[in-house]
């Protein structure tokens, strides 16, 4: 038998408790948890709903922010509404819309919709036939192929979600700006694009794209927006040689080689007249050189170390503007007054007017810079003080 003593020795061990494994869904307990702490706000709770209205417009970045669109929501609205908004609030689902056959206009942006739901629960597909608007960015939507259900869409916007494909789109014949840039597409599909033959605008910037494709049939596409992604080149617009005016390529990995691509620039645009290849990897213009109706060109933050390789720019007759800053080239001391001279139809180099706006209240230094309001005043009290010590030297000599 083990003595007092001993026994004091031996300390109890704390109890263990043991527990099970999480659940799988425990990130979705503790949101749903979250949620719980908002406080359940409809709209017709958030403001008053005039029932007469075609057009309700519920902005939360100040006051009450909605938090459920209410399953009754129809009840509360004009049925013949025409366009909803409800922008930057904290809805999670949507409902409600079904009881809406001559919706227009649906804006969810900015709220926290994970899923487009209900655009086809009401009777002959409402609310998705009869829309001509969706815009749905700035939410948590993983999947854009329910916008399948909403064949008369002209415009689609579906920006800063997690979109990983472009699925949904091929039946859209009627779109005209699709913009789902800051998503997660690696792809541009061209099985999803094939049959939109009227889309004028394609907004792709902040994805993770590798190659322009899929664009054959897009023979109205005015503006296409590519930048912030994976390109080494441009290629595969040959489709567009007639129509397209604004092409965004800024924040990629292209070189003079990819910009030279005989499907890309290289071919004669009939109608370009924008163009942004702005921290790229180009060391020479000699890709544009034969752009001729190239209005505005942004080269910053390239590697152009030589006058030489702006010359060829020389040869555009209508360029007005050139962003050339943040290149090799533009620490030159006189970078602007010898750009001007390669380049004599310039009315702009960088964020700075150059002479030939003196109309506008502007007024020119000279060399083709134009001197800014603010820049006169301060050369002209420069002059004054100048004078003022000349002056006053000149008294102190006098006998």
């Amino acid at each position: 038998m083990a003595s007092t003593e001993e026994n004091n020795d031996l300390e109890e061990e704390p109890e263990k408790r043991v527990t099970g494994p999480l659940p799988l869904d425990w990130t979705r307990v503790q949101r749903q948890q979250e949620e719980e702490g908002h406080p359940v706000r409809f709209p017709w709770e958030v403001t008053d709903i005039d029932n007469n209205e075609e057009e309700i417009v519920i902005v939360g970045t100040a006051g009450q922010k909605i938090t459920k669109m209410g399953t009754n929501l129809g009840d509360h609205c004009n049925p013949k509404l025409k366009q909803l908004v409800f922008r930057s609030h904290l809805i999670r689902t949507m409902e409600g819309i079904g009881t809406f056959e001559e919706l227009v206009l649906l804006e969810l942006y900015d709220n926290m919709i994970e899923k487009l739901y209900a655009l086809d629960d009401g009777c002959n597909g409402a609310p998705g036939f009869t829309l001509k608007t969706l815009d749905m960015s700035y939410n948590v939507i993983r999947d854009m192929e329910p916008v399948s259900s909403c064949p008369n869409l002209r415009e689609l916007y579906l920006a800063n979600n997690k979109l990983k494909s472009m699925a949904g789109l091929k039946n859209l014949k009627h779109l005209i700006k699709i913009d789902l840039g800051a998503n997660k597409i690696r792809v541009i599909e061209p099985e999803e694009l094939h049959g939109l033959e009227n889309l004028e605008e394609l907004w792709l910037g902040k994805n993770k794209i590798e190659k322009i494709q899929g664009l054959t049939n897009l023979t109205k596409l005015r503006r296409l927006d590519v930048q912030s992604n994976r390109l080494k080149s441009v290629e595969n617009l040959t489709s567009q040689m007639q129509t397209l005016e604004e092409l965004y390529l800024a924040h990629n990995g292209i070189n003079d080689e990819g910009a030279s691509q005989p499907t890309g620039l290289a071919l004669k645009f009939a109608r370009l007249s924008v163009v942004d290849l702005s921290r790229n990897f180009l060391t020479t213009t000699e890709p544009f050189s034969h752009l001729l109706s190239l209005d505005e060109l942004w080269l910053s933050g390239n590697k152009i170390d030589s006058f030489d390789h702006i010359s060829p720019l020389s040869t555009l007759p209508a360029l007005d503007t050139v962003y050339l800053e943040y290149n090799p080239v533009a620490s030159d001391f006189e970078y602007r007054k010898k750009v001007k001279a390669l380049i004599p139809s310039l009315n702009q180099i960088d964020a700075n007017l150059i002479a030939g706006l003196s109309a506008n209240g502007f007024h020119s230094t000279g060399g083709g810079v134009v001197e800014t309001h603010e820049a006169q005043m301060r050369r002209l009290q420069e002059i004054a003080l100048t004078k003022a010590r000349a002056e006053s030297e000149l008294k102190k000599v006098e006998p």
